[in-house]
């Protein structure tokens, strides 16, 4: 499959809908006058408001359909297939990187990781948003003997890899960072992925605080926000 040509007709077909709890969460970490690159940012809903907080954002995607879409919301963006491309940035050049739930979609999550960490300047932040494949619903799925590909979850069928906040915070480490903090989205709209029960006004007023305070149980997705240590790469 040419993932390229694969995501080029999603973007034409998927609209600038996004989970905005979960874009909210990222872009709150990001300040004014910070130099930020999103890797993988589709169409630029969260490069946008990055921007429209003041940082200069950089954008890149393996899809030039959403590479067009971002350069049209005045997001400067390139075309790059990290999978097999190294980013086309300088080593130490980023105050802040970020990676919006994108990792998951490539075949090699260890070359985005280290890509990210290399134009990352010393003393910088990585934010990643990432499915929490340990959700409590989806170790429930495990103990019964399922796993089901369900749309909006974890399990989604574009998914590739899978990630947990403890496998994160590991892979992280591994690359000179150092995990600050760990945030989770409830994304209680995936009506598909939640009972009714937990979507219901008795459990959805609490069930967000849930997933903040303990996000590697009931996040269905988790933000890692690290601060790169080490000296520059630059001579």
């Amino acid at each position: 499959m040419n993932l390229g040509e694969f995501y080029d007709a999603y973007w034409r077909r998927a609209d600038d809908t996004f989970d905005m709890e979960r874009l909210n969460l990222i872009a709150s970490r990001v300040f004014p006058g910070e130099n930020v690159l999103e890797v993988d940012c589709g169409p630029g809903v969260l490069a946008k408001m990055m921007q429209e907080r003041g940082a200069k954002v950089t954008g890149t995607d393996l899809s030039m359909v959403a590479v067009e879409r971002a350069r049209a919301k005045g997001i400067e963006a390139y075309q790059v297939d990290i999978d097999t491309e190294p980013l086309p940035f300088a080593e130490d050049t980023f105050d802040t990187v970020v990676s919006n739930s994108m990792i998951e979609h490539r075949f090699f999550p260890e070359r985005s990781f280290d890509e990210c960490v290399r134009v990352l300047k010393p003393g910088g932040k990585f934010i990643v948003c990432l499915p929490n494949i340990a959700h409590w619903i989806c170790r429930w799925w495990l103990i019964t003997g399922h796993f089901p590909y369900v749309e909006d979850s974890p399990t989604d069928m574009l998914h590739l890899r899978f990630f947990t906040v403890s496998e994160v915070k590991k892979i992280c480490r591994q690359r000179g960072l150092r995990v600050l903090e760990v945030d989770g989205s409830p994304s209680l709209w995936a009506k598909e992925f939640y009972p009714p029960l937990v979507r219901s006004r008795y459990v959805r007023w609490v069930y967000p605080w849930l997933a903040h305070r303990w996000p590697s149980l009931f996040a269905r997705d988790f933000v890692v926000v690290c601060r790169r240590e080490g000296t520059s790469h630059v001579a």
